[in-house]
């Protein structure tokens, strides 16, 4: 015991010696050691001051997001002429005239090129006489329609402006549940808002939204005035474009749903390339095979279109398909369900020959149709 406290004293005497000594003869090396590390307590890293903060992918993304406002002119009155009469203005004065007002209505969208095209929802800009869109940097600017697609509720807009920020497109394949992500917009039109979630599912359909549904659901707060603003990814990226909500009372519930990237970049690309969308289309009214059907049809799986009608005059029926017919695959590709069906049907190109693989009266034969063009504005295929 005692050579243990004999060696702990020597030790404490030797370091004792060793800082009088550098601090008689070194003394801004010890200094700067202690700077070092009042500094360090004082002002802790960038990295560690910064955890848990998506403010970096925010700064990076919010030039990208525009507002948008829309207007449309009201009817005109049919006694506009007796309410410009003089004498009548002289009693009433110009309460009644209504031709020059406007129902304005506002909405988000997303830069996705430097030239001035924007991405955001039909429903946003649909009917509108004026659409104005205002920049980050506090311009605004008149924007007129490149192309719309009411099908995915998606809109391509045009500004007369160069060197604008165009936000980054997110890799879809890398998407996962349980990933964080940002909702960018203008909510009730208080601003430029950001709010914080995640991915809470993927491919979610049969919500009566739109025709074509494969949305991302997440819990980021979407409110009205956020519909064709931004849902990016921790790096800044684009996910996908907010689009409907899910509320019993107008507001945010934490259900809320928006268009994959993946779709409105191919949407996108196709409207600038040609004005429009174009998708194939056969003329049928189709839906899911449930356990009970399956068993009444004696299928193997539930899985599968059951053909619930057939459109007169159409590709479906002028290759012989009939109303009970059980869809299994298209061109080799299995039908899942009726939704899975109809994205299959509408990427196969018009005019051009397809094979389907039907069950009819338990017996699987291949019919040969001809794609024609799914009607822009009607939905066949439900």
């Amino acid at each position: 015991m005692k050579k243990f406290w004999l060696i702990f004293a020597q030790s404490v005497t030797i370091s004792l010696a060793v800082v009088f000594v550098t601090q008689i003869f070194y003394p801004k090396l010890l200094n700067s050691n202690l700077q070092y590390i009042e500094d360090r307590i004082a002002s802790p890293s960038r990295e560690t001051s910064n955890t848990g903060s998506y403010s970096a992918a925010a700064q990076k993304a919010m030039p990208s997001v525009v507002n948008i406002f829309t207007s449309k002119k009201r009817p005109i009155n049919p006694h506009q002429q007796f309410l410009d009469d003089p004498l009548f203005k002289r009693f009433f004065g110009d309460q009644l005239d209504d031709t020059a007002q406007h129902d304005n209505s506002l909405g988000s969208g997303v830069i996705v090129n430097e030239n001035g095209l924007i991405l955001t929802n039909h429903h946003v800009i649909e009917a509108a006489d004026e659409i104005e869109v205002a920049l980050e940097d506090g311009r605004t600017v008149r924007a007129h329609i490149v192309g719309a697609d009411p099908d995915t509720d998606l809109a391509v807009l045009k500004i007369d402006v160069k060197n604008l920020p165009a936000i980054t497109f997110a890799d879809p394949k890398k998407n996962k549940v349980g990933d964080v992500v940002l909702a960018i917009g203008n909510p009730f039109g208080v601003g430029q808002t950001v709010t914080q979630g995640i991915i809470s599912a993927l491919g979610r359909n049969h919500l009566g939204i739109s025709t074509f549904e494969s949305f991302i659901q997440t819990d980021a707060s979407i409110n009205p005035g956020n519909s064709g603003g931004a849902l990016i990814d921790a790096d800044g990226n684009l996910v996908g474009i907010n689009s409907a909500i899910y509320s019993r009372n107008g507001g945010s519930m934490g259900i809320g749903f928006a268009i994959p990237v993946s779709i409105a970049k191919q949407v996108m690309e196709q409207i600038v390339r040609e004005g429009s969308v174009t998708r194939g289309w056969i003329g049928i009214e189709a839906q899911d095979i449930t356990a009970e059907l399956a068993d009444s049809f004696k299928l193997k799986s539930p899985q599968g279109a059951l053909i619930a009608g057939i459109i007169k005059n159409s590709p479906a029926e002028r290759a012989g398909l009939k109303a009970g017919d059980v869809l299994l695959e298209i061109n080799g590709l299995q039908v899942i369900d009726s939704s899975n069906m109809l994205g299959l049907i509408s990427e196969l190109k018009p005019n051009k020959q397809a094979s389907l693989k039907v069950e009819r009266h338990q017996k699987e034969i291949n019919v040969p149709v001809l794609i024609g063009r799914r009607p822009k504005l009607e939905s066949r295929e439900r």
